[in-house]
């Protein structure tokens, strides 16, 4: 599977392997694809937070020698979790681990090539997660879209309640444009059934400092969250609980108004 193509595959994919022992020498090459299993926990099925739509979370960085990649993945991980990334690689088994600093210098060297980079990166069996990240060179600088999803069993609480401190630390730290939060029901270890589950709900949208500066009107009627110092926030939305599919037409509205005056 190509880097394109791999963009078009499930934004909330199966679940590679977890980097072992006997894979660590490994170096990143090839296509991307992600079709292997990882180790199914005991109560598989419950809820699991799932960023899984395009540019779920996207960030804008300046293009400069000092640029390192990754960071945004990174903190949303140990946010989520607890614990960074385990691995990372551009094809499974993902069998390199995870290196912020290598995958800079991969980034860099495909931008020099005029390509973009697809990379999957994992956690462990004890911490379930799974992203994909798509770094682009664009006229606005170099863009990461990110989808990460995180399980939980039905046993454990799903931190929705995070969303707005990630959403404030990506904006100060991550030059965070855009993050949406939902969650979905489905196997706490991220594998895919063969058969139809339900779709997922969101629960908070984030718009970042730049895009925030960037356009004007009121948003009174949507009562965002303002994140971060008040000469430059951040804007966080609530949409629900993520139970409710109402929470789509909320969405819709405020992209509908962001359109209107200037973003979106």
């Amino acid at each position: 599977m190509d880097h394109d193509a791999a963009d078009r595959e499930s934004a909330c994919p199966r679940t590679p392997r977890p980097p072992t022992p006997a894979s660590r020498t490994s170096t990143p090459a090839g296509p991307a694809g992600t079709r292997s299993s990882a180790t199914i926990l005991r109560d598989p099925v419950g809820q699991r937070p799932c960023l899984p739509l395009p540019d779920s979370k996207r960030t804008v960085h300046p293009a400069d020698e000092h640029l390192v990649l990754g960071g945004a993945l990174e903190q949303a991980w140990r946010t989520l979790t607890g614990a960074p990334p385990a691995g990372w690689a551009t094809s499974e088994p993902v069998g390199v681990p995870w290196s912020p600093r290598q995958l800079t210098d991969l980034a860099r060297a495909r931008a020099q090539q005029s390509l973009p980079t697809w990379i999957v990166a994992v956690g462990t069996p004890g911490h379930p997660a799974i992203a994909t990240v798509r770094t682009t060179r664009t006229h606005l600088g170099v863009e990461e879209h990110i989808t990460l999803a995180v399980g939980h069993r039905a046993d454990q609480h799903a931190p929705v309640d995070t969303m707005p401190e990630l959403a404030e630390s990506l904006a100060a730290r991550h030059n965070l444009a855009t993050m949406i939060g939902q969650l979905r029901t489905a196997r706490a270890d991220l594998t895919a059934p063969a058969h139809h589950e339900p779709p997922p709900v969101p629960f908070s949208f984030t718009l970042g400092p730049d895009a925030v500066a960037d356009r004007d009107g009121d948003d009174t009627a949507f009562a965002p969250a303002r994140l971060g110092p008040a000469a430059r926030p951040a804007l966080h939305y609530t949409l629900g609980d993520g139970t409710d599919p109402a929470a789509w037409e909320r969405l819709r509205q405020i992209n509908g108004r962001l359109a209107a005056t200037g973003e979106g």
